[in-house]
């Protein structure tokens, strides 16, 4: 890797691990509580997703003051460099607030051209940071440091597919990803951004979702590519906006899923 992009990693890191140091600490505990974004529904956010995000913004402040970011909880602050800092502290607040360690804090950088260059996808609660970007992909866990990779699948027949939520949400949805899992081997659901972790270490085949911003997907979407993945739109578009996407361990899987959801 170049200076600037070992520079990215290591602030990606010391930003994770200043995240961890807000969410475990809270994570389980009975007095935590959860205020609701939402007028209609429920959209839970808690105090560790504040604290972490502040603690984030704190490490890109002090290391990378020229490098935009956009976070989930405190929105936008400008830059000067090209770069963004994409951040969502607590992906799966829901997870979160229920004892479930799905949840997870990413940590996405896009070029100048809005493309991601480095993600970081954190699991606190397991030790497990999935990292990937212009340098090979790998996973730091209690087992040690190992290489990330996806799987070979190419057929729906042999996939495991995950969603968040079955019952997605836009008109047609539903509809369109149930299609994908009467094909496919196993159809799993909940895992917020852990899914796209295990795609990227080769233990799931696809991830379908939607409803996405660009803090739930470019962190997981460097960790992918890098781990040899695909990820795109539902139609073949890029998928670093957000909305509905897809992830795919091959290019026949992602063509194959591609069909059933136009």
């Amino acid at each position: 890797m170049t200076d600037e992009a070992d520079d990215i990693a290591a602030t990606a890191r010391e930003a994770a691990d200043a995240a961890r140091a807000e969410t475990l600490p809270r994570f389980r505990t009975r007095d935590l509580g959860a205020d609701n974004k939402l007028e209609g529904g429920f959209d839970p956010v808690t105090e560790a997703d504040r604290a972490a995000e502040r603690a984030i913004r704190a490490v890109l402040a002090r290391r990378r003051p020229d490098d935009a970011i956009v976070g989930e909880e405190y929105g936008p602050t400008p830059g000067r460099s090209g770069l963004t800092w994409v951040l969502d502290p607590v992906d799966g607040t829901r997870a979160f607030i229920s004892g479930i360690p799905s949840w997870g804090t990413l940590i996405g950088v896009t070029g100048a051209d809005g493309m991601p260059i480095h993600g970081l996808v954190d699991q606190p609660w397991t030790g497990e940071r999935f990292e990937g970007g212009r340098g090979p992909a790998r996973l730091t866990s209690p087992r040690g440091e190992t290489p990330l990779g996806v799987r070979g699948t190419t057929a729906l027949a042999d996939a495991t597919l995950m969603t968040t939520f079955p019952e997605l949400g836009g008109p047609g949805e539903a509809e369109a990803f149930r299609r994908v899992s009467a094909r496919a081997r196993l159809t799993r659901y909940g895992l917020d951004c852990y899914a796209y972790a295990l795609l990227a270490a080769g233990h799931v085949d696809l991830v379908i979702e939607s409803g996405l911003q660009a803090y739930d997907i470019v962190a997981p979407m460097a960790v992918i590519l890098a781990a040899g993945g695909i990820v795109t739109a539902w139609d073949g578009g890029p998928a670093q906006g957000g909305g509905r996407v897809i992830a795919a361990a091959t290019p026949e899987l992602h063509r194959a899923a591609m069909e059933l959801l136009a």
